[in-house]
């Protein structure tokens, strides 16, 4: 039996909901307790794999004290709505660090600071490659 591969509004919905339940410093088995849920259900919506009802999450969005909206911000007009692959899932799906990111990010109150961290990382990723190097173009006499 073929599994269903989630949408790219699942997987990009779940993201939102992680980033925030971490900026809240809540875990999934708060968050679950919280909505009524096993943390194995909040898990999956995290992951995009299980839909979430339009009442489910309005009351998400309630617990974690946000409009409906935010769910959907960033999501582009023409997001496919359709199961993608699972090369294309895997590419949407921030690395676990990235929360703890926005978490800490939201935390500097100071704008300046903010832009010239998120100027660091642009440099630091264009100058890093996959493997954690630097890029071809960083390399001494790379011209």
């Amino acid at each position: 039996m073929e599994q269903k591969q989630p949408s790219y509004v699942d997987v990009h919905v779940g993201e939102r909901i992680r980033i925030r339940r971490k900026q809240l410093g809540l875990t999934q088995d708060n968050l679950a307790n919280m909505l009524g849920l096993t943390f194995q259900q909040v898990q999956k919506y995290e992951r995009g794999m299980n839909r979430i009802s339009a009442g489910r999450l309005f009351g998400i969005s309630k617990v974690l004290d946000l409009s409906v909206s935010f769910f959907f911000d960033g999501l582009a007009e023409d997001a496919p709505t359709r199961g993608l692959s699972e090369e294309d899932n895997d590419a949407l799906r921030l690395p676990p660090e990235a929360a703890d990111l926005v978490a800490a990010f939201a935390q500097i109150k100071n704008p300046r600071i903010r832009r010239k961290l998120v100027e660091m990382a642009r440099v630091m990723a264009s100058e890093v490659d996959d493997e954690g190097g630097p890029s071809e173009a960083s390399k001494p006499g790379a011209d």
